[in-house]
């Protein structure tokens, strides 16, 4: 029987690709390359690269990795490279712009991105360092809006969580919207006011366009728009804004929106709004309000009662800021304007004209010139309509059918023309 030379298998470690091997195994490859094995078997069993044994045995031996002296591209910029990566804040693809732009050099990316990365770990501490600070009780209240999708009713609704933190116990307040405009920010700040018994010194929020007429990134100026301005003159607090693309000063906020999304609506379905409300009083109540907060190891109500509630102004009653949010519509086909996804109905013969909208917390007003020709509560939906029968008399000269009676109501005949005939006579110059 013939003998067979066997060697076992001795495998290195590959960081990226096949790397230098040591000197032992390089002395094996020499070793059956001398006793006639063939490239392919000596790379099976060694577990070697067939082009490592080649290169081994057409240099006859083990030879040490010596690094290039050849000069870099980027030898000499250093300086310029650390400083021009801090000001595009890590965007390599900027950098190899700018290379091309101020030097001439055209340089692949993934040299750029190799020669700076030194540079990233710094900027990621700059962006990510915070300081923690606590405030005062009746210092500070945090808002913020978050959004989620939910099942109401069997249909699935895009619903706005306003939340409100107070700073020093981090009791909580929410309320559901369905939409983001100022006026939810508004009731929302009152809501939050009723809820506390009491008003804080300052409310900081983000730079919602709701508030916020101008922020500037470098200066980080902020100018509050006139209303917001009005609003806190009203409460009697002062409006502070995060610094733009700055969240993280208001993060006792922020963990607050992800807490509800996960702790209070996650996995819920809700029968109707009216029972998404009711379950947010329930929430706030019998969960968010005892629960043994992380950070201070304390209840927020506990807190609250001790130390907060008599350090807030008093709202002594008072009455909510006038809110009448106003718009332009024009009416649609079908009779009807469109506020917020819900429909309102108008007198038909407004077909195609322009109507002002005034919004309160409780109805919807709607006017033609100076005229009011129509007013509906507002509804808290989505895709809802609120008709006013009378406003779609003469549309249709059909028969109805009132199933609650089986009795058939004839629908009125279409009215008479809107002017009188005697006008339309004068433009044509005589009678008919």
């Amino acid at each position: 029987m013939k003998k067979v030379d066997t060697v076992p298998p001795i495998r290195t470690k590959c960081l990226g690709g096949d790397t230098m091997k040591q000197p032992e195994v390089v002395e094996q490859i020499l070793h059956l390359g001398a006793r006639g094995w063939k490239v392919k078997r000596i790379s099976r069993e060694l577990g070697v690269s067939r082009n490592t044994v080649r290169r081994y045995i057409r240099q006859q031996g083990w030879v040490p990795y010596r690094s290039s002296n050849k000069e870099k591209k980027l030898d000499g910029l250093k300086d310029w490279l650390e400083e021009q990566f801090y000001r595009h804040r890590g965007n390599a693809v900027v950098l190899q712009q700018e290379l091309l732009r101020q030097h001439q050099m055209r340089v692949g990316l993934r040299t750029i991105q190799y020669a700076v990365r030194n540079f990233r770990q710094k900027l990621f501490a700059e962006e990510h360092a915070t300081v923690r600070f606590e405030t005062p009780p009746g210092k500070q209240l945090q808002i913020d809006f978050g959004s989620v999708t939910i099942l109401i009713g069997g249909l699935k609704q895009k619903v706005y969580f306003f939340v409100a933190t107070l700073g020093y116990s981090r009791r909580q307040y929410v309320q559901a919207f369905s939409h983001e405009r100022q006026h939810a920010w508004f009731t929302g700040l009152e809501g939050t006011f009723q809820h506390f018994g009491g008003v804080t010194e300052e409310v900081l929020f983000d730079n919602a366009r709701p508030l916020v007429t101008l922020h500037n990134p470098q200066t980080r100026e902020v100018i509050f728009n006139a209303r917001l301005h009005a609003f806190a003159r009203y409460w009697n607090f002062k409006p502070k804004a995060c610094a733009p693309y700055r969240a993280k000063t208001k993060g006792k906020d922020e963990r607050s929106v992800g807490y509800i999304k996960k702790n209070c609506i996650a996995g819920r379905e809700f029968g109707s709004w009216q029972e998404l409300e009711e379950h947010l009083s329930w929430w706030m109540r019998e969960v968010a309000d005892i629960r043994i907060h992380g950070t201070t190891g304390e209840k927020p109500i506990d807190r609250f009662c001790r130390d907060e509630t008599k350090a807030l102004r008093s709202v002594d009653g008072r009455a909510p800021f006038n809110q009448i949010r106003e718009c332009h519509r024009i009416v649609q086909t079908d009779a009807c304007v469109e506020v917020d996804t819900n429909f309102y109905s108008v007198p038909w013969h407004l077909i195609k004209q322009s109507v002002t909208v005034q919004i309160n917390d409780l109805e919807v007003k709607i006017l033609h010139g100076v005229d009011e020709i129509a007013r509906h509560p507002v509804l808290t939906g989505q895709r809802q309509r609120e008709i006013n029968p009378h406003h779609l008399k003469g549309i249709v000269g059909i028969e109805r059918i009132k199933k609650e009676n089986g009795r058939r109501e004839e629908m009125p005949s279409p009215s008479t023309l809107l002017r009188p005939l005697t006008e339309y006579e004068a433009i044509v110059g005589g009678g008919w």
